[in-house]
């Protein structure tokens, strides 16, 4: 593996081929009943949950980064903007920041990002982070020993003030996923949403 983190996820988003990614489940779920606004997708990826928004009325700007994935990103509603989260952070304040898979295995203060990220928060907004709890079959990720975080441990490591900010859900339900030949496994995920107050 490669030890550089714009190189290794460049080739990442390389090897998969241009699509219409489907966005993500526990966005879908959560995100649907909300009114559409300015929203920010951190580690946009293949574009999928940017485009979702995007369709259902959301002003997006979309972050990676990696070059290859901000440049297959472009559309209505869209701005699709590169970015290393360990030394830039996209500008602005938005209704909506989601986060997921925010895991990589280079550095990187997550707990710095995400309480920038909640910052960044208009008052009323929310942040969605959703993370791995388990590993996937073909998952970057193979590490035995690999610990995942649960949504209780992430909030207490952004250590926001509870007069400013609530946890609205925390829990870690699980899903068939499907890899990308095809095959299926049962995967956990930890769901942690944070609304800034009104």
């Amino acid at each position: 593996m490669t030890t550089d983190a714009t190189l290794f996820w460049d080739e990442v988003h390389a090897a998969r081929p241009p699509a219409d990614p489907r966005p993500n489940t526990r966005l879908v779920e959560t995100v649907s009943a909300f009114p559409p606004g300015d929203a920010l997708d951190l580690g946009c990826g293949n574009g999928g949950d940017a485009r979702w928004l995007a369709a259902r009325g959301w002003n997006v700007t979309a972050t990676d980064i990696s070059a290859v994935a901000v440049n297959r990103l472009a559309g209505t509603r869209i701005t699709a903007v590169r970015h290393d989260l360990r030394v830039s952070f996209p500008p602005g304040d938005f209704d909506l920041v989601t986060a997921h898979y925010l895991q990589t295995p280079f550095e990187l203060d997550r707990a710095t990002v995400l309480r920038t990220a909640a910052h960044a928060l208009r008052p009323g907004g929310r942040l969605l982070i959703v993370d791995h709890g388990s590993s996937a079959p073909w998952s970057w990720n193979q590490d035995p020993d690999a610990r995942f975080p649960g949504p209780a441990e992430i909030a207490a490591d952004l250590a926001l003030d509870p007069a400013g900010w609530t946890v609205e859900r925390a829990d870690s339900p699980t899903r068939i996923a499907t890899g990308p030949d095809g095959q299926t496994a049962e995967v956990v995920d930890h769901v942690l949403l944070i609304r800034r107050a009104a």
